[in-house]
């Protein structure tokens, strides 16, 4: 193995960070307070919309958009199997039934034209997914929800700052076209905190509801009753959950966000040198934008040619010190939901799901990513791809 090791992902954190930090902890407050609010007050400037509301992390994020819009038990949710398991899981813990339809594998999210055929008397909502940050084909979907009067959820986890074109204008996925979308600061995101996550809305009464349940539905929040001159005593007028931010992520999100519009730039330009590199090796699909999207480009995907052996090429990738990952996981391959009570969703025939599972292959991208190693990842990718009859005829 290489001495020089090129990982997947490396987050970027730097002396900004660090004071900010160092400044919450000496303020003495340190869970949920007015870092986080400020945060969320940023972040919905950022993507254009009226709310933003901060959590544990994305998957509590769509747990709890899908409660906030009335999805329970007896519920369907029409969403990809294509996806990282917590977009299905999601469902299950409201209690719903998760229904995957295919994606296409020009942009490896939801095929617009495959909802209609889903939708039931039981379907409340469709949750959609940006899948590493290409944005799926968003109004299309939203015709249809509202059409058939359905809520749209968007899981947005690897989306921060990536761009549709919608209703004539350029806007930053967050500015809901539906009724929410939900962001992940997982380290392998962006704008990371750690951990930790972000609901944005346009609906006020969706809001107040959302920022109730992440903290034990209490009447009167903590920050509030510590700067009250009166005794207070709060509330708890449902089961609510404790999937709350705190203030030393929050301080981590708020220089994240300011230094976010950089880093896309960077790995757009990355994403420029991957294409230059990668374009000389025969049957390798490169992803790239539709004319209405601007990607963040969170990860970079690419399908390997018809016939390559995902599993060895990835050997031989680590063999050399690069890492990879296989194409986006599908919930419908995996026991949890191939078998059981949670295999009711499991509806339609998968195969474009599935092809970009076993031919996908997400390649190293970070902002400080150098274009030697852009060229070092194109070259063993393309080594790796030779087999020994084409190696031979070569010699």
């Amino acid at each position: 193995m290489s001495d020089q090791v090129i990982p997947l992902a490396r987050v970027n954190f730097g002396p900004e960070e660090e004071a900010a930090v160092a400044r919450v902890l000496r303020s003495g407050w340190v869970t949920q307070g007015p870092e986080v609010a400020t945060f969320e007050q940023e972040f919905a400037a950022f993507c254009g919309a009226r709310h933003a509301v901060a959590v544990s992390n994305c998957t509590t994020a769509l747990h709890l958009s899908l409660l906030a819009n009335d999805v329970g038990p007896g519920d369907e949710v029409i969403t990809v199997s294509h996806s990282f398991i917590a977009t299905a899981n999601a469902i299950v813990h409201a209690g719903a039934v998760p229904v995957f339809v295919d994606i296409r594998l020009d942009d490896f999210n939801m095929d617009p034209q495959l909802i209609v055929q889903a939708i039931t008397p039981q379907t409340k909502a469709i949750l959609a997914v940006h899948q590493v940050g290409m944005p799926c084909r968003l109004e299309a979907i939203a015709a249809v929800a509202r059409e058939h009067g359905l809520r749209l959820i968007e899981d947005a986890a690897c989306a921060a700052g990536s761009e549709l074109f919608a209703d004539g204008a350029w806007m930053r996925i967050g500015k809901p076209i539906g009724q929410a979308a939900c962001f992940s600061f997982h380290p392998r995101k962006l704008l990371s905190t750690g951990d930790g996550g972000m609901i944005t809305t346009d609906d006020d009464a969706m809001a107040a509801r959302l920022r109730l349940l992440r903290q034990h539905a209490m009447s009167v929040n903590d920050q509030k009753r510590h700067q009250s001159n009166a005794v207070v005593f709060e509330e708890y007028t449902e089961i609510g959950f404790n999937f709350r931010l705190t203030d030393i992520q929050a301080a981590i999100g708020r220089c994240q966000l300011q230094r976010l519009p950089v880093m896309i730039a960077r790995r757009r330009d990355l994403a420029e040198k991957y294409q230059r590199a990668l374009s000389v090796i025969p049957g390798l699909e490169l992803p790239k934008d539709r004319n209405d999207t601007r990607t963040n480009w969170q990860s970079y995907c690419v399908l390997l040619p018809a016939g390559a052996d995902q599993r060895r090429v990835m050997q031989a990738m680590l063999d050399a010190g690069i890492a990879t990952r296989r194409g986006i996981m599908n919930a419908h391959r995996e026991p949890a939901y191939a078998g059981g009570p949670h295999a009711a969703g499991i509806r339609f025939p998968l195969p474009q799901s599935e092809a970009a599972q076993d031919r996908g292959l997400v390649l190293p991208m970070f902002d400080t990513m150098t274009e030697a190693q852009i060229d070092r990842v194109a070259t063993t990718l393309n080594a790796a791809l030779q087999t020994p009859e084409r190696k031979s005829a070569t010699c």
